[in-house]
């Protein structure tokens, strides 16, 4: 087997993660991220290259001879760069845009579990036409209840409102534009009470698949999982109650039919597949399909998993996965999101960052960062830094992420101090 020339596209913490598990591949000749940030810098080559401009990164893959491109987030799949960039000769680690319908368009996804009998919460797709059968609806279900955008809101399209005559109000708002063109359609949804999960798993668009380890991310700014939402808060892994007897009804429900569903469809599906579970008593149910790695939990996936990521990607875009493991380590690994202050609403970016960005016993995964023309680290985003730590016990882990997190500093800089504390009761 030749080694890889491999182009990441993306700048988040999750992509850091990716990269740093490239690049520890023997098999990884030369790592290219477009465009990357100051922490995948020290992985690879940073390339100037924003992933929506296909023919920008259809150019990056001929001037520095890459074998293969590995899409970090979600909107250049559901934009199709799959379908652009294979019908041009290069191979692409992603599924194609029709198949990455399940994480652009929730209405699609929920037909598709329809279809398949995946089970889900009860549901009705409604349109600025329909919205009375939507507030019928909302009439017939328990509060609280769930609106979701149909499409892409940059994971903010999401509404659980307690009071049936404002989240009927609030379904008019949302088809009146409230997240752009994403809320033209809003899918109306059954509450789900229990604890929830990431299941990942890479297919080879056949019927190979490989289970990654699961995690848990913790998605509300305050403590005891209060405030607004963010992009995700931290994240553990392994979780206590996806045990064998779970995980086995997730496999034989969920995962097995999403895959024999989307070959039966010719969905051309060879990426990471995101599934986003609830545990209702017991029994799993899909909240949502995300059609990439989840961040923050790639952070703590990608620490846990042994088998070498390079070899899992390139059989998978190949359409065969054949007997290439998936084999991860049984300690645990704890993630804390450091963010700026005011997020996830308004905050301010340019803050230097000090402190120790290299813990012996901690890895330090960049999100939104830069390098001022001083070359001084900044703050540049929402969520700053993610520090991952690894150990024999998940409270361990916590700790060293902890430890570690009090040696770096910027104004502002807050983080949540309950990270796993639910599961380690």
């Amino acid at each position: 087997m030749k080694n890889l020339n491999i182009l990441l596209l993306g700048s988040g913490g999750r992509e850091c993660a990716i990269a740093w598990k490239l690049a520890s591949s023997p098999r990884c000749e030369h790592l290219y991220i477009a465009p990357g940030n100051p922490g995948t810098a020290t992985y690879g080559t940073n390339l100037p290259v924003k992933p929506m401009d296909f023919e920008a990164v259809e150019r990056a893959v001929r001037d520095n001879n890459v074998d293969i491109v590995v899409v970090g987030n979600e909107d250049p799949l559901v934009g199709g760069i799959y379908d652009v960039l294979t019908a041009k000769g290069i191979t692409v680690f992603g599924p194609s845009r029709a198949a990455a319908a399940l994480e652009g368009s929730k209405d699609f996804a929920k037909e598709f579990m329809a279809r398949h009998s995946i089970p889900t919460a009860a549901h009705l797709t409604v349109t600025a036409d329909t919205v009375a059968e939507g507030d019928r609806f909302l009439a017939s279900l328990q509060a609280p209840y769930v609106l979701k955008a149909d499409g892409l809101a940059a994971g903010k399209g999401v509404l659980i409102i307690n009071d049936l005559e404002q989240a009927q109000k609030s379904s008019r708002e949302m088809l009146a534009g409230q997240f752009g063109a994403a809320s033209a359609r809003v899918v109306i949804e059954e509450f789900l009470s229990g604890i929830e999960c990431s299941v990942f798993v890479i297919t080879d668009g056949n019927s190979g698949y490989r289970i990654l380890p699961v995690a848990k991310d913790y998605k509300r700014v305050g403590e005891g999982d209060t405030g607004l939402n963010t992009g995700g808060m931290g994240a553990v892994s392994p979780v206590p109650f996806a045990d064998d007897t779970f995980m086995a009804k997730v496999e034989e429900r969920i995962i097995r039919p999403t895959i024999d569903g989307l070959r039966a469809e010719g969905l051309v599906y060879r990426g990471f597949i995101f599934l986003g579970l609830i545990n209702v008593g017991g029994e799993p149910k899909v909240i949502e399909y995300n059609v990439r790695m989840g961040d923050p939990e790639t952070e703590v996936v990608m620490p846990r998993l042994t088998s070498d990521l390079v070899d899992l990607i390139e059989a998978a875009a190949a359409g065969n996965l054949g007997d290439v493991p998936a084999q991860h380590s049984e300690q645990a690994a704890a993630t804390v999101i450091a963010v700026s202050g005011g997020y996830p609403e308004s905050y301010p970016k340019g803050k230097a960052i000090t402190g120790n960005l290299q813990p012996s016993q901690s890895h330090i995964f960049h999100a939104g960062t830069a390098m001022d023309a001083a070359g001084q680290l900044v703050t540049a985003g929402g969520r700053v830094l993610a520090v991952t730590s690894m150990a024999d016990t998940l409270q361990e882990a916590v700790n060293k992420s902890y430890t570690s997190l009090a040696e770096i500093h910027f104004d502002g800089m807050y983080y949540r101090r309950d990270i796993g504390k639910d599961v380690l009761k």
